[in-house]
């Protein structure tokens, strides 16, 4: 359990994080489920990335320094994924 708990809290928060980005207009372009798996993916590879630079404490999963790392680097990862993603596939929205 200590060893899924941070990947599972690191791709929720990243699909949370996407469909923020998402309804902001940054990832409009790829509806609901392309924002929810964008930000699942960005949200896992920047809080892995976080933890490898030893950014988060190296502690047990439930370190309260691993979930905030978690939580917040997942968030962000799936934003800016989400929102690089939308603006490559031209789903940024257009002033009329």
């Amino acid at each position: 359990m200590d060893t899924w708990l941070p990947i599972v809290i690191q791709l929720v928060a990243g699909a949370l994080g996407g469909n923020l980005a998402g309804s902001r207009g940054q990832g409009s372009g790829m509806g609901a489920t392309g924002n929810t798996l964008a930000g699942a993916a960005g949200g896992l590879g920047l809080a892995q990335l976080l933890q490898l630079l030893g950014l988060g404490a190296g502690g047990g999963a439930l370190d309260v320094g691993s979930l905030l790392t978690s939580v917040l680097g997942g968030g962000v990862g799936g934003g800016v994924l989400t929102a690089i993603l939308g603006a490559v596939m031209g789903g940024t929205r257009k002033a009329t």
